[in-house]
């Protein structure tokens, strides 16, 4: 594998490849780089989970990132209204919706928790791959437990080395602290971590 990273384009092509070979990438998002699975294959998110040494029922669930609000529906049971109002106001942008999920999504996903982490991505080079494959992928930072999330293809790439197939490299990203991630009911709200978008707004 070079140490030279490939032009936008082409990784993209190349990417979305490794991703329907079942196979994991690292690709910049507006605030980290993330790891990216295929979200709806079992033995990829599999391999990503023992990766990032998650577990399944009462581990920590994984995000995923998805092209708009129609391709909810492939990992999301409903979408209470409160959600429909957060997705029009705050999507794209980092703001993950925890929704209740589909019964059928692999076990890592939602962890046990009968939920599901989503969200779409203003970043242009993530909007792309997931538009590109066409379906939902994982979204967890780009580095191993206990480590610090990655802000650069090199960082990430330090790290998680020939356990990835293909790095996108988009230069560098924000950083901060990550998505807000927001657990949304039918009448409630309340942020499980604080993060990009404030809790004012």
């Amino acid at each position: 594998m070079s140490d030279q990273p490939d032009p936008v384009p082409r990784a993209l092509h190349a990417a979305t490849a490794a991703l329907r070979a079942g196979k994991l990438i690292v690709y910049p998002t507006e605030t980290f780089y993330g790891i990216g699975a295929r979200a709806l294959a079992a033995g990829a998110v599999g391999a990503l989970a023992r990766l990032k040494e998650r577990g399944g029922e009462g581990g920590k669930p994984i995000s995923v990132i998805v092209a708009d609000r129609v391709m909810v529906a492939r990992v999301a049971a409903r979408v209470p209204l409160p959600a429909e109002v957060l997705m029009q106001h705050f999507w794209p942008g980092p703001l993950t919706l925890v929704l209740p999920a589909r019964d059928d999504l692999p076990p890592e996903l939602s962890a046990g928790s009968g939920r599901i982490g989503v969200r779409v991505s203003s970043h242009p080079v993530a909007r792309a791959l997931v538009a590109t494959l066409g379906e939902p992928i994982t979204a967890t930072s780009a580095n191993r437990a206990g480590e610090a999330p990655a802000c650069d293809a090199a960082a990430a790439r330090h790290t998680l080395g020939d356990d990835i197939a293909v790095y996108i490299d988009g230069g560098a990203v924000a950083g901060g602290s990550g998505s807000t991630v927001l657990v949304v009911d039918d009448d409630a709200g309340h942020v499980v971590r604080a993060g990009a978008v404030s809790v004012a707004a």
